[in-house]
C-alpha cells in the first residue's frame, strides 16, 4: 500500500461498454466478478448433495448445502472404522472395521432420509478395491441400504481428489497428494486441469505392517517414491496435501510454531518445517501431543508413518511450498456435478453473495455499497479488489448477533468459516475490515494476536475498508439506488463526499461522525457537497 493510503489514486479506468446476458440484464453492472450463478435454476438444482466416502481408515458423510461456488457443509460426520487395518497381511477387510463401516453407512442413510436428501452418492477407495472380500462388502451394503457403492481405482481417486483441490483453488497448478489409510495418490494440476495421475501403496495402515521396522519402511518408501517420481516427472510447484493424516501433521506444526489461527485449509508449510515437525513429534509423547492438538487416537497412531512418507515425498519432488487442502475426494465429486461456468467462478465471491442473499437485511445492497466505496481502492490489484467486494457483501450478514458482539462474530466468520479461495492472511484482512465495520478500534480485542499474520500496511488498509463500509452502511437505501459518490484525491489528501438528494436526509450526526472517522484514518481533509435534484 502506498504511503498516502491504500494504494489509492485519482485516476481510473473507464467502465467497459454494457454487455447483456440472455435475460437482457446488463452484465457489466455486476463488476469484474459477473452475475452470481447460484441465482439460476440450474445451479440451485445442486442445493443439497450428499456424499459417503468409504475409506480405508474412516467412513464419512458430507452433505453440501447451496450451489454457491464455495458450498457450505450442511452436515459432516466421520466415523473411524479401520476397514483397511491388517489388509497387507490378510488380504481381507478388517472384520471389526467391516461391521463398524456397515453400521456407519446404515446410520448415514437414515440421517439423509430424515433430512430429505436426494439419493446419496457413495464411493469406496483402496481398502475395498484391494480386499478379496471387497465385492462381497459392496453387495452387502447394497442389500442392506439400497445404495450402489462405487469402487473406484487409484487413478480415479487421484482425479477426484485433484478436482476437490480445484474447488478451492480455481486454475491452480502443482502436485496433489492424497493420503488415505491404505494408499497414496498423486495428480498433476496445470492451468486448472488434472494431468498425470498415479497411485501407490504408501498408506499408513499398510506401512505399519512392513517388516524390518523403521529401516525397512524407509527403504520401501524410498523405492516406491522413486517409481512415482519417474512416472510423474519433476513437480517443483506447489504441493497440495489432501487427507486426514496430512491435516494432523499440519495441526502439530501449528502447535510447534505457536501459530494463532487454527484453520487447516490453506495452511502453508515448507520442506524444512516438515523435517522440524518430524523431530518435534519424535521428541514428544504421542498421547500428550494428541491431547494438546485435539487429534483422535486412531489418527495420531498413523502420524509417525505419514511423516516418514512426507519427508521422502518433499525430498524427491522439492516443492516450492506446501498447502494443506481440506477439500478432497468428496468435494471433487461435487465439482464433478457442477456446470463448467460455475466451476470457473471465484469461490469466495460466490459464497459471499450466497450469504448475503440468505442472511442480509437488504440483499443486493452489498453491490451498491461496493460501487460507492470503490473510488478509494481503484489502484488495488484485482486480488485485493475481490477482498473489498467480499467485505461489502458480508457487511450485514451478522446483524442478528447482539450489538456488543457483532464485531467479534464478523471477525470469527471471516477467519474461521468455510470460505474457499482465501489465504490465511486474506482471512485476517477480511476479518479486520468487518470488525471495523462495527467498531472504530480493535485495541483490547482477543484478535490482536491474529493481526500479526498481516503486514502493518495491510492492517491499515483493512481498517480503512471497514470504516468506509461503516460509513456507507449509514446511507442505507434500496439496492441499486444511488447514494451519491466518494471522490478521493490522494495527492491533495482530500476526501469529497457528494450526496444525492435522496441520501441527504440520511446524513445525520452519526453518519457525519463515521465519515470523519474515515477521513481521520486516511489522514484526509473532508469535503461534503449536496447534489441538487
Amino acid at each position: 500500500m502506498a504511503k498516502d493510503g491504500c494504494a489509492m489514486t485519482k485516476t481510473s479506468t473507464p467502465e467497459s461498454a454494457p454487455r447483456q446476458d440472455s435475460t437482457g440484464d446488463d452484465i457489466s453492472e455486476w463488476g469484474p466478478f459477473g452475475r452470481p450463478l447460484f441465482q439460476e435454476t440450474s445451479a440451485r438444482a445442486l442445493s443439497r448433495v450428499g456424499v459417503i466416502d468409504v475409506g480405508s481408515n474412516s467412513v464419512r458423510l458430507v452433505i453440501f448445502d447451496g450451489a454457491a461456488r464455495s458450498p457450505a457443509y450442511f452436515y459432516n460426520e466421520k466415523i473411524m472404522c479401520g476397514l483397511g487395518a491388517g489388509l497387507a497381511e490378510t488380504g481381507h477387510l478388517n472384520p471389526e472395521g467391516r461391521t463398524r463401516a456397515l453400521a456407519a453407512i446404515l446410520r448415514f442413510v437414515k440421517l439423509a432420509e430424515g433430512l430429505g436428501i436426494p439419493p446419496l452418492t457413495t464411493v469406496a477407495t483402496a481398502a475395498v478395491r484391494e480386499a478379496s472380500d471387497g465385492l462381497a462388502f459392496r453387495d452387502e451394503v447394497e442389500a442392506q441400504t439400497g445404495l450402489k457403492l462405487w469402487i473406484i481405482d487409484g487413478k480415479e481417486e487421484a482425479r477426484l481428489s485433484a478436482q476437490g483441490v480445484l474447488l478451492g483453488w480455481p486454475k491452480s497448478y502443482g502436485l496433489v497428494c492424497d493420503i488415505g489409510g491404505a494408499s497414496l495418490e498423486l495428480a498433476e494440476l496445470r492451468d486448472g486441469r488434472v494431468g498425470k495421475r498415479e497411485t501407490s501403496p504408501l498408506g499408513p495402515l499398510k506401512l505399519r505392517d512392513i517388516k524390518g521396522g523403521k529401516k525397512g519402511r524407509k527403504a520401501h518408501i524410498e523405492a516406491v517414491m522413486d517409481e512415482l517420481h519417474a512416472k510423474m516427472g519433476d513437480q517443483n510447484d506447489r504441493l497440495f496435501l489432501v487427507g486426514g493424516s496430512w491435516r494432523a501433521i499440519a495441526r502439530i506444526d501449528m502447535e510447534r510454531l505457536g501459530y494463532p489461527l487454527h484453520v487447516l485449509h490453506e495452511y502453508r508449510m515448507t520442506s524444512k518445517s516438515v523435517r522440524a515437525t518430524a523431530e518435534f513429534v519424535a521428541g514428544h509423547d504421542l498421547e500428550e501431543l494428541r491431547q494438546l492438538c485435539g487429534i483422535s487416537g486412531s489418527r495420531m497412531a498413523l502420524v509417525p508413518y505419514a511423516l516418514e512418507v512426507l519427508k521422502v515425498l518433499t525430498s524427491r519432488f522439492k516443492p516450492k511450498d506446501i498447502a494443506i487442502s481440506s477439500y478432497g475426494i468428496r468435494e471433487g465429486m461435487l465439482y464433478e456435478q457442477m456446470p463448467q461456468r460455475l466451476r470457473e467462478r471465484d469461490p469466495l465471491i460466490e459464497a459471499c453473495r450466497f450469504a448475503e442473499d440468505k442472511d442480509a437485511r437488504l440483499p443486493g445492497f452489498g453491490r451498491t455499497l461496493y460501487t460507492f466505496i470503490k473510488p478509494l481502492f481503484r489502484a488495488l490489484p484485482d486480488g485485493r479488489k475481490r477482498m473489498v467486494k467480499a467485505a461489502c457483501l458480508l457487511h450485514d450478514v451478522s446483524w442478528r448477533a447482539h450489538p456488543d458482539y457483532r464485531a467479534e462474530v464478523c471477525f470469527d466468520t471471516a477467519t474461521r468459516a468455510n470460505l474457499g479461495g482465501l489465504k490465511h492472511a486474506e482471512r485476517v484482512y477480511l476479518g479486520l475490515a468487518l470488525l471495523h465495520r462495527y467498531r472504530n478500534n480493535r485495541e483490547g480485542t482477543r484478535f490482536e494476536e491474529l493481526s500479526s499474520l498481516l503486514p502493518v500496511e495491510a492492517q491499515r488498509e483493512a481498517e480503512i475498508l471497514g470504516k468506509a463500509i461503516r460509513f456507507g452502511a449509514m446511507l442505507w437505501m434500496q439496492a441499486d439506488t444511488p447514494m451519491g459518490e466518494l471522490k478521493w484525491y490522494p495527492k491533495k489528501k482530500v476526501l469529497e463526499l457528494v450526496l444525492s438528494a435522496d441520501a441527504q436526509p440520511l446524513y445525520g450526526e452519526v453518519a457525519e461522525a463515521r465519515f470523519m472517522s474515515l477521513c481521520s484514518s486516511l489522514d484526509a481533509t473532508p469535503q461534503v457537497n449536496m447534489r441538487r435534484r
